[in-house]
């Protein structure tokens, strides 16, 4: 009666938080196996000079989104900076201090339209630039004019997602992974140490973006990652077999390592009419953005070439 009495409460208890079990994969290497850390790397003058001048890197890019089975065209953008984070509570601190975290940040948006609706996609990643852990923190929301998603991820003993979804089957969902490669943080990760990428066949969580949109589950899928090396720029691809979609990114060998561009592939045929998600840059500039917050200051967005 006891036993059976037991294996009443742990159905009971399966049921209530979804859990995936998904072992640490060849990641170890580069990112630590859960609740170890890894050396930090050691940043040089050039990574100091350039990241901490007080200014975020922003990058403008034409953007050609598959949406609904038809190409949108609209802009994008990468904002990188670097902050002083609280791990414990997983927001920006005031001031640096014996118990922040350097991070780098980046906050990608998109935006398009659909036929007379907009699209407004934004993903914010925290790395630490010590690049010995996985990202402490990454948040997703999409707006559109039938409704609105979200889904934050915050990394503690395990990876402990929440995500709100206006769709049937998706709303006021929250649970816990085992710590594994986000795709998120690999965007973060190509700006500091572009040759230590993770390669191979490998466990990734696809983006949160990519999730929300084809409404697939927040989980481990089984990937190959590569980078193949040109003469100037590099480009790094991950395939994910089981969802038909793959992700090239390509970025500078020189640092900082600015990213040139991305191309996201949601069927791996050989059809030449296939649809292809792209996005080309436009501008590249440093700026104090935070600062430039008056009218006076609206040319800048033509210089970024996103009026």
């Amino acid at each position: 009666m006891r036993i059976l009495i037991s294996l009443l409460c742990l159905s009971l208890v399966s049921c209530d938080k979804k859990t995936t079990d998904t072992t640490d994969t060849s990641i170890a290497s580069i990112l630590p196996v859960e609740n170890t850390l890894a050396t930090e790397k050691e940043l040089s003058e050039e990574f100091k000079n350039y990241w901490y001048a007080g200014k975020a890197e922003i990058t403008s890019y034409a953007l050609e989104q598959v949406r609904y089975g038809e190409l949108r065209k609209g802009t994008a953008a990468l904002i990188y900076v670097t902050e002083d984070f609280l791990p414990d509570i997983q927001v920006k601190a005031n001031q640096k201090s014996a118990s922040t975290v350097s991070v780098l940040k980046l906050n990608a948006t998109k935006k398009f339209n659909t036929g007379i609706y907009p699209y407004s996609i934004m993903q914010s990643t925290f790395y630490p630039v010590s690049d010995n852990q996985h990202a402490l923190k990454i948040s997703s929301s999409i707006q559109e004019w039938c409704g609105q998603v979200y889904a934050q991820l915050n990394t503690k003993e395990k990876f402990e997602i929440l995500s709100h979804s206006y769709f049937q089957g998706e709303a006021d969902q929250t649970f816990s992974l085992k710590k594994t490669i986000l795709e998120n943080e690999l965007w973060t990760k190509l700006r500091i140490a572009p040759n230590d990428m993770p390669q191979g066949e490998l466990f990734i969580i696809p983006s949160f973006e990519y999730c929300r949109l084809f409404h697939k589950e927040i989980q481990p899928y089984s990937a190959n990652a590569k980078i193949e090396k040109q003469q100037d720029f590099s480009t790094y691809t991950i395939t994910y077999p089981e969802l038909s979609r793959s992700l090239a990114i390509t970025f500078s060998n020189k640092f900082p390592y600015e990213i040139e561009s991305w191309t996201e592939r949601y069927s791996l045929t050989d059809t030449t009419d296939a649809l292809v998600t792209k996005a080309t840059r436009l501008k590249t500039i440093t700026s104090d953005y935070w600062s430039k917050n008056g009218t006076r200051h609206d040319a800048l967005r033509d210089t970024l070439k996103l009026n």
